[in-house]
């Protein structure tokens, strides 16, 4: 059987958030619903699964009413519950109280950065759009005693809407970044809905020596998150075996429908965090 290269992972979730003009203050679009992959070693993410979920409503403010292009905004995230009271506390996940996703609607730019939580239920970022365009902003985060909860909003930066241009899929799964060749693979066929074990292999680029000493990157050996080329099915998933240091990490996924999709994996290596994209198209 052929081998294959890409790379994905384990916690999945479909998300509906449309781009709009507006970015100052509104409630985020829900998730219609979330899933986690069938993976028994995760047993971290199987738990955050079979709690019950919180209703949760989210406003987001940027420090101006009309963000541009390679300014600093200040970015501020408020979460209530529905009887419109602050949610004041919240589980770590990953090391983190939020993570959060800054992506161009075209895929092309990606940030993962983790807000500082303020009290009250209010988180705080720094963000840069480094071009004018519409933004999709995901949030993950866990109220305590609740299921892990995914909010999106979206804005657009002010200047001229670029044309976009439609995702190509990769014709190599191999790639070079930061001294660092790394590959991804997996076997047999992808099929929507069809669990699959993906695999990266990092070396280096220079020498092809195996690189075994991955540093843990926010509780594991790496992350990767997966959006569709809408933009409206996004995962964020986690190694199978988080005390692995290389060269090979493993990740399980379900893709949850056919489409082409923008892969970013990430890992730590002598302090600098390695961030490798790949596009995938599932017949």
């Amino acid at each position: 059987m052929k081998k294959k290269i890409f790379v994905i992972g384990l916690c999945m979730l479909i998300i509906a958030g449309i781009f709009t003009g507006c970015n100052n203050q509104s409630d985020s679009k829900n998730s219609p619903f979330q899933q986690e992959t069938k993976n028994k070693k995760n047993t971290e993410h199987a738990a955050h699964t079979e709690k019950k979920a919180q209703d949760v409503n989210i406003s987001w403010h940027l420090s101006s009413s009309t963000p541009k292009e390679n300014k600093q905004e200040k970015l501020t995230i408020e979460i209530k519950n529905n009887q419109n009271k602050p949610i004041e506390d919240y589980e770590i996940n990953h090391e983190k109280k939020m993570h959060l996703i800054v992506v161009s609607k075209d895929l092309s730019y990606f940030n993962h950065i983790h807000p500082t939580y303020d009290g009250k239920g209010k988180f705080s970022v720094n963000v840069n759009f480094p071009k004018s365009g519409e933004y999709k902003l995901i949030s993950d985060f866990i109220p305590k005693g609740s299921s892990q909860t995914t909010k999106t909003h979206a804005i657009k930066v002010a200047g001229s809407t670029p044309k976009l241009e439609p995702l190509q899929a990769d014709k190599s799964f191999v790639k070079i970044v930061d001294g660092k060749e790394i590959s991804l693979s997996y076997d047999g066929e992808i099929k929507p809905s069809k669990e699959v074990m993906l695999k990266f292999n990092l070396s280096d680029a220079s020498t092809k020596k195996p690189i075994t000493d991955l540093e843990n990157y926010l509780g594991a050996i790496g992350h990767v998150v997966i959006l569709s080329e809408d933009t409206e099915k996004y995962l964020h998933v986690h190694p199978a075996d988080s005390k692995t240091m290389g060269p090979e990490a493993m990740f399980y996924t379900e893709f949850p429908t056919s489409g082409t999709y923008k892969i970013w994996g990430q890992f730590q290596h002598k302090g600098k965090i390695i961030t490798v994209p790949f596009v995938i198209t599932i017949p």
